[in-house]
């Protein structure tokens, strides 16, 4: 079990963008320790977000969003976004050792990836499958 440095939880909260907490705060909110979500909560007032802000984003997640087998909002499988897509795709050799030409072209199984609205095909700078 981890245990809980509010220090680091604050620099964390510090260093990351406005759409990665105000994820934090309305998708992952349930597995959030309460102090953290105190920390995130003034971060976002720091930054000029208002509650309406964060209602309309919720909202906006809400419905997009899907959720993985266990009830869970579902993460993207390229980043920590919540997933708004779940398709089939091919998964790729991992290795940094394979030259990228390979790593591209040969598929070792298909497999459902989940994506972000960020990295969902057909988006621009989208990921392709690993």
């Amino acid at each position: 079990m981890h245990q809980y440095d509010r220090e680091r939880v604050r620099q964390n909260v510090r260093q990351s963008d406005t759409e990665d907490l105000l994820d934090r705060v309305t998708v992952y909110r349930d597995k959030m320790e309460p102090d953290a979500l105190g920390i995130i909560e003034e971060e976002l007032r720091q930054r000029g977000v208002t509650a309406a802000e964060i209602d309309a984003h919720a909202r906006r997640r809400e419905e997009a969003g899907l959720c993985d087998d266990g009830g869970m909002p579902a993460r993207c499988s390229f980043c920590t976004r919540p997933a708004v897509l779940r398709r089939w795709g091919w998964q790729r050799y991992p290795g940094r050792w394979l030259p990228a030409i390979l790593r591209d072209r040969l598929p070792l199984f298909p497999r459902r990836f989940w994506y972000c609205a960020i990295h969902r095909p057909g988006a621009e700078g989208a990921a392709t499958s690993r």
